[in-house]
């Protein structure tokens, strides 16, 4: 079975839909650092259902990340993100492997909660401006992990711990990506293990993964142009419309 087999059921308008939204939302990913595991399942849940969007999105997500690195590589803070990746690996496994014993109905629950709750979430850590040090950044890493593991949108709690670690613009940007690749590939191993990763999943993925490689060097060409708190402001409303729609049909 070749990979386009994971198209099979799926129209060229989606497909080019899944590209439009992937370029989109690794653009802004890469000036905010977030936006792309929010985005994502509002085109993909309709299409392929809840179950696989996490999966697909661990997949295209260590495409991205990857692209962030290379783009913000001389930002980087390694020892951080080294603290936080050792901190988080093991939630994540624990996350991850939850996951996968959700029914379709459950997936989208937890996929659509964490939506709408990452957006307050990210205005409360903003609007308390806490402060933490390295130990405070491997507790918040740990709780970090299991939503990473087993939900999409939870990236902002890893920014919002590196700014309060004391890092700022490209530097939180780039070490984010840093500890999203490693424990991205965890997270993909541990669906792999449990046989989430099919066809479909895989296709989808790599589809999305490397349509959003230009993204964070598009993002870095415009970051001085663009008003951060304009793009937030709108992701913040589909953020919340999308998370909102999936409980909604869920509760029909």
């Amino acid at each position: 079975m070749t990979l386009l087999a994971g198209f099979s059921d799926i129209s060229v308008w989606q497909l080019v839909a899944v590209g439009v939204v992937a370029l989109i939302a690794n653009f802004i990913g890469g000036i905010a650092g977030y936006g792309s595991g929010a985005l994502l399942p509002l085109v993909l849940v309709p299409m392929v259902g809840a179950a696989p969007v996490v999966p697909i999105i661990a997949i295209s997500a260590l495409f991205s990340n990857v692209s962030r690195v290379l783009a913000y590589h001389a930002h980087a803070e390694w020892r951080r993100g080294l603290i936080a990746v050792v901190a988080a690996t093991p939630t994540c496994i624990l996350g991850a492997w939850g996951y996968t014993k959700l029914t379709g109905t459950g997936a989208a629950i937890v996929i659509g909660g964490m939506l709408i709750l990452s957006v307050p979430l990210r205005r409360l850590l903003k609007r308390h401006g806490v402060h933490v040090n390295d130990a405070g950044l491997a507790l918040g890493a740990v709780g970090y992990g299991v939503l990473v593991g087993g939900t999409a949108g939870s990236g902002v709690v890893m920014l919002s711990l590196l700014m309060a670690a004391g890092l700022q613009g490209a530097a939180v940007i780039s070490t984010d990506a840093i500890v999203s690749i490693f424990v991205g590939t965890v997270k993909v191993s541990v669906f792999g293990v449990n046989g989430v990763l099919t066809t479909q999943v895989i296709a989808f993925g790599l589809l999305i993964g490397l349509l959003a490689i230009p993204g964070p060097f598009l993002a870095r060409a415009f970051l001085a142009r663009i008003p951060v708190h304009f793009h937030t402001a709108i992701l913040d409303a589909v953020v919340l419309a999308g998370g909102a729609m999936l409980l909604i049909d869920v509760l029909r």
